[in-house]
């Protein structure tokens, strides 16, 4: 219960973050001024725990994972460490994107748009492994898309009324999460995560600051209230949800966890309508629930077919 709780508790970490932007916006802080905070904090938390599990290894401690003490862990050379960095600059991208959208649409519809790689990551592992997704999967996607054109609002009476531009960026915010995923579980598996994740963020960093210089560190932004901000997203952004899901995912298999994962998606739209005020139909609300049964259905489904029998369901 324990490995469940530490991924639902990271995806919910997850789902806070849009509402935080939204009110850093109306602060008057810009696009660069807010991930530029947000990931030189998560920067720096997870280099403050990489040094940790390294002072603990130089006292002669195991080097204990935070999943798995039995595991040994290979021993980072500069390849593996170029290779971490780069496959941390998706995770960069995806945040640009993904709050630049929300300069254009409401931050309801904005997370809607970011689930979207649900279905973008089906057909990227189609591409990759050659091989056609099972009829569970097929399925999963009808029920994601009628879920999305739903929670869009494109039901509504009259249409939606959306940005396009908004929309693009949230769908591009997708794509990049969805390679966020593919070259996270890729790139050196066997590393401590620890080191992992602090590779990984420098790269995210890198990325932020050639894009948008860190004139917030000079300028007196960061004691404006930018310092908070900063804080609380890379907090619950880029440290937190890395670290229970490095926890609880081996524990439990990436099949729950991406059901489980689900739950950033309520939690942002119930942010964004007690808190920013924003509107959700009941529609709206409809799509929304469809949403996370299509994310849920392939694993339940699965579960179903291994009770019943092999022949059972025909996927």
């Amino acid at each position: 219960m324990k490995y469940l709780i530490s991924v639902l508790a990271g995806a919910m970490s997850y789902g806070i973050l849009s509402t935080i932007v939204v009110h850093a916006y109306d602060h008057g802080f810009t696009l660069g001024e807010v991930v530029g905070s947000q990931l030189s904090f998560g920067f720096l938390l997870a280099w403050l725990l990489a040094a940790f599990i390294k002072f603990k290894q130089k006292r002669g401690a195991k080097a204990e994972s935070l999943s798995d003490p039995s595991a040994k862990w290979r021993k980072l050379e500069w390849k593996h460490k170029l290779l971490l960095v780069l496959a941390g600059v998706p995770s960069g991208v995806t945040g640009l994107l993904y709050y630049h959208s929300l300069k254009y649409i409401p931050a309801s519809l904005a997370i809607i748009m970011l689930f979207q790689f649900t279905w973008i990551g089906v057909v990227l592992q189609a591409i990759i492994q050659r091989k056609r997704p099972n009829r569970a999967i097929l399925i999963s996607l009808v029920v994601l898309l009628i879920g999305t054109a739903l929670a869009a609002g494109l039901a509504a009476p009259g249409g939606a009324s959306f940005n396009l531009t908004g929309m693009g960026l949230g769908l591009l915010a997708a794509i990049s999460y969805s390679l966020m995923i593919l070259f996270s579980g890729k790139a050196v598996p066997d590393a401590h995560p620890a080191y992992r994740s602090a590779w990984m963020s420098t790269g995210s960093v890198a990325l932020a600051f050639i894009l948008f210089p860190p004139h917030f560190l000079f300028n007196g932004h960061l004691f404006e209230g930018l310092l908070l901000f900063g804080a609380l997203l890379g907090f619950f952004g880029a440290f937190i949800p890395p670290l229970l899901y490095a926890v609880g995912i081996p524990h439990i298999g990436e099949g729950m966890a991406s059901i489980l994962g689900a739950a950033e998606l309520p939690v942002a739209v119930l942010l964004s309508t007690f808190v920013l005020h924003e509107h959700v139909s009941g529609l709206q609300w409809a799509g929304v629930v469809l949403v996370l049964v299509g994310i849920a259905l392939p694993e339940w489904l699965k579960r179903k077919q291994k009770r019943s029998g092999p022949h059972s369901m025909g996927v």
